[in-house]
């Protein structure tokens, strides 16, 4: 491909020469990628991380993600977040971090969406269940799921199974499966979308859980992190009070957290100046909040998940969704006739077992209750 102009678009910059000037040594570079599995010829105007997210926002997997929830179930109202909102504010503040260290954005953009595609309906109630299906052979694992979807459930080409991400975003979603620190590290984009995964979801199980009146803003301020929000937003704002002082909370515990991280990274990077995305790799850095965050963080994700996460109201509903998961599973093993013609012809290659938790991690929130009261309420699997 020409590094100055794209053949039959005279006068636009090709996507090496729009990177060479705007990333750093560091970043993944669109013309350094291994390529896809099945290769293809290359997008006249389009890199291939971007192909990448569009793919992921093409596909079925990830519309249905609009339908599962993240912590809060729909039966609590309209307001609390979705997987699908909880991805997008990831790749929200995954591209901020990741544009402020000049990495590559479209890389980290495709990394975000595609980040949480294999989680199965009611949030990580239901992975658990599913986990426990198949605790004898290997047990189920959102982040593997993913790959699989990318690699083997989607169809959407005449040409080739799967989406046919790059090597890339494949690798990157592997990395996910096992976060134990061996080998070299992720790709720095890679890193930054996990960051910003938990970045995410302290702030916004925070503002959900406060707009669903499962605490108040008075016992989160119990914890030093928010205490000390609360405390930069009066300061910011004078005394605000209701709906407008817990948004300004959330808007500030985002800020301070990427400042934060923005801060930590920007140092060390600076002072290695790592000459490629490899270099990186293989020097085991891993990008973190500093150790006085990290520590206030912790301490507000045990609160969460006392107070929050162990909720009675929250109990419940895992516990429904649960049981219903392992009913649905029994049941499907047991009448293999009750599933779509494609997972039919997938359980004689992979088995019942396993091809009833990929049909039912596929399913939203709504599909599944609707699937459960069609087949299984009253029998003997329920």
């Amino acid at each position: 491909m020409d590094v100055t102009n794209i053949a039959g678009f005279p006068g636009l910059q090709t996507i090496a020469a729009r990177e060479a000037v705007l990333l750093a040594p560091c970043a993944m570079r669109s013309i350094d990628s291994r390529g896809r599995k099945y290769p293809e010829s290359e997008h006249p105007y389009r890199g291939p991380f971007q192909r990448d997210r569009d793919r992921v926002v093409h596909s079925s997997a990830y519309r249905r993600l609009s339908g599962k929830m993240q912590v809060f179930t729909g039966d609590m109202g309209d307001y609390h977040r979705t997987r699908m909102t909880h991805t997008h504010e990831v790749a929200s503040i995954a591209r901020t971090i990741g544009r402020a260290l000049r990495l590559n954005e479209d890389l980290i953009e495709a990394l975000a969406l595609f980040h949480d595609i294999g989680h199965p309906p009611f949030g990580h109630a239901g992975e658990s269940a599913l986990n426990e299906c198949l605790a004898d052979c290997g047990g189920f694992s959102h982040n593997r799921y993913a790959l699989t979807i990318a690699e083997e459930l989607e169809v959407r080409y005449q040409s080739f199974p799967g989406l046919n991400l790059t090597h890339e975003a494949l690798e990157s979603q592997a990395s996910r499966i096992d976060k134990r620190p061996t080998g070299p590290a992720p790709l720095l984009e890679a890193q930054v979308v996990d960051v910003a995964d938990n970045v995410t979801y302290d702030a916004h199980d925070t503002d959900d859980s406060v707009k669903l009146e499962l605490v108040t803003l008075d016992e989160l301020a119990e914890i030093p992190l928010i205490r000390e929000v609360i405390g930069r937003v009066h300061q910011r704002f004078g005394v605000l009070r209701g709906e407008l002082l817990r948004k300004a909370v959330v808007h500030e515990l985002i800020d301070c957290q990427v400042t934060d991280l923005l801060q930590t990274a920007g140092r060390v990077l600076a002072q290695r100046r790592f000459e490629s995305a490899e270099e990186a790799r293989n020097s085991g850095y891993r990008i973190a909040a500093s150790a006085k965050l990290a520590e206030q963080k912790a301490e507000l994700e045990r609160f969460l998940y006392q107070r929050v996460y162990r909720h009675p109201r929250l109990v419940e509903v895992r516990r429904r969704a649960q049981q219903r998961l392992q009913a649905m599973f029994q049941g499907y093993c047991r009448r293999p006739a009750l599933l779509p013609p494609e997972y039919r012809n997938r359980a004689e290659m992979i088995g019942i077992r396993r091809t009833a938790v990929e049909y039912l991690a596929g399913m939203t929130d709504r599909y599944c209750v609707q699937q459960f009261e069609l087949h299984f309420a009253g029998t003997d699997d329920a």
